[in-house]
């Protein structure tokens, strides 16, 4: 089912580990996801109002300034933080 995206509405979005392990092991990933999310948000247009970075989960209270900004932020971070915890 795709989301629809109305610029300038705030979004609840979760992410979720496979199978909801873990996505997080140590206090510095907590901090690079959070790092990475930062820099993600401000180049894909994205407001975060709340956050809530849990052992095997995230919730964002997001608002896009366009209909792609949520995707391309997700997408980012994924790639970024999957590859860091890969090779860590």
């Amino acid at each position: 089912m795709s989301r629809i995206i109305v610029p300038g509405q705030a979004l609840h979005i979760i992410q979720r580990g496979v199978n909801r392990q873990a996505v997080f092991f140590a206090d510095t990933d907590y901090r690079l996801y959070l790092e990475v999310l930062k820099e993600v948000l401000e180049q894909h247009r994205c407001l975060l109002h709340a956050y809530v970075l849990m052992t095997n989960h995230v919730h964002m209270l997001m608002t896009p300034m366009d209909e792609e900004g949520p995707s391309k932020v997700m997408q980012s971070v994924g790639r970024r933080y999957v590859r860091y915890v890969n090779t860590s």
